[in-house]
């Protein structure tokens, strides 16, 4: 199968086609990006006997307008300006993880690569700072195939960047990606992104497995189905002896929106309700267990928990903790 390759302009265009905010936002801090050597692009920690290490893909931007297409305009703008968010543009991080439990070392998504935005693309640049080789990842999950955690599947020379890695995608989603002529049956917007998805998905293919829900990539790391952002999103869960983490991939994409408006359905959730539905379904889940959680579009490193509030939640970030060793 040829390649057809969709261009940043291309997904610019997309991304554009959702109307932004014409009014002003409130004046913000804004804390500037890491110089003078510090790097910023990866964070480690455990869950239990499981090492984990968020490593991020960078960043892109878009209409703040898709945070809540089904809310009020004016409503969307007060709960922005209430948490010191800018009211046009949102701001969104790419945080990646690698799972080292036993024998397995996992990494979730593998971002956007150099035929996203020019802020993204990172990955494996960070993956080298953090000290861990691409060449020993065993094993990939791909929570859903939108442009930001399928298109990196491929370099330059349209080989798999994880050569040696066995690849894992929900059923559910590879199937309708990949369904013939589905690039026609979408909205003119959403063709480069099939497009996309479908030149990834093939080149990763003879290292793919199709899973159902409750699938384990290997001991203590399983994929469960969460749908409705895409048809088969899967997030993944980490469980090493009594601690958990919860991988929420896009099911939950704001670290206060998603939270605080559970109601409110984004751009790019491509069944609204159900998306909603399985939304608190995850964040009642994940309250009533105390489970630690981290979500890819989250503030870096996108690690914390999620405490009731009401009938809402709201997402509280795990404290940093220096190694006195």
């Amino acid at each position: 199968m040829s390649l057809l390759r969709p261009s940043r302009r291309d997904l610019l265009k997309m991304t554009a086609a959702a109307p932004a905010f014409a009014l002003s936002s409130p004046v913000m801090a804004r804390t500037s990006p890491p110089d003078s050597g510090q790097a910023a692009g990866y964070f480690r920690f455990k869950v239990g006997e499981a090492q984990l290490t968020v490593v991020s893909d960078g960043y892109f931007t878009g209409s703040a307008r898709r945070l809540g297409k089904n809310a009020d305009e004016e409503e969307v703008l007060e709960f922005l300006e209430q948490h010191y968010l800018d009211s046009t543009t949102h701001y969104a991080h790419m945080n990646h993880v690698v799972i080292e439990l036993g024998d397995a070392k996992v990494i979730v998504d593998v971002g956007g690569g150099t035929r996203f935005f020019d802020t993204a693309g990172r990955m494996l640049s960070n993956l080298e700072a953090a000290g861990i080789n691409y060449d020993d990842i065993t094993h990939v999950v791909l929570t859903h195939a939108h442009p930001d955690h399928v298109w990196g599947i491929r370099d330059d020379f349209d080989e798999a960047i994880f050569p040696d890695a066995t690849y894992f995608i929900g059923s559910a989603e590879y199937d309708w990606w990949m369904k013939p002529d589905r690039v026609n049956e979408v909205a003119a917007p959403l063709q480069q992104v099939v497009l996309g998805a479908v030149n990834s998905l093939t080149v990763a293919e003879p290292q793919m497995e199709h899973v159902q829900d409750g699938h384990e990539v290997a001991p203590g790391i399983r994929m469960i189905d969460t749908p409705g952002h895409t048809p088969g999103h899967m997030s993944v869960m980490v469980e090493s002896g009594d601690e958990s983490l919860m991988i929420f991939g896009d099911s939950v994409s704001h670290a206060y929106v998603s939270f605080e408006r559970p109601g409110w359905v984004g751009n790019f959730d491509m069944d609204g309700d159900l998306t909603v539905s399985t939304r608190r379904r995850l964040l009642d889940q994940t309250s009533a267990d105390r489970m630690a959680v981290l979500g890819f579009h989250f503030p870096f490193p996108g690690v914390g928990y999620v405490m009731p509030s009401g009938d809402a939640y709201r997402f509280i970030p795990a404290l940093w903790q220096w190694d006195d060793a």
